[in-house]
């Protein structure tokens, strides 16, 4: 380390705490979430509107923009976006 006053990085305290992959998870959807209500925005499209072209109910469009639900499926963020003019990319790096 070149100063020796700073400790490990988040990332690596957060592995040695078990939890990077469910804090990374967490911030990803976050960034979706967020990107989905700009988009909505953009388009003046209401959560109810969005159920409604997604053919699905408020409660399911409540569960993409929350970060915290990890019950969401690719499938859904990808219907989502269509609506809103975005797609969905996965990359494994």
């Amino acid at each position: 380390m070149a100063n020796k006053h700073m400790g490990s990085s988040l990332d690596d305290f957060l592995k040695e705490e078990g939890v990077l992959e469910a804090f990374q998870a967490v911030a990803i959807k976050e960034v979706i979430a967020w990107q989905l209500l700009e988009a909505m925005k953009e388009r003046k499209l209401s959560k109810r509107k969005l159920a409604e072209l997604m053919k699905t109910s408020r409660t399911q469009v409540d569960r993409v923009l929350d970060p915290t639900d990890g019950n969401v499926t690719i499938a859904t963020l990808q219907r989502a976006a269509a609506i809103v003019g975005r797609r969905v990319q996965v990359e494994l790096v």
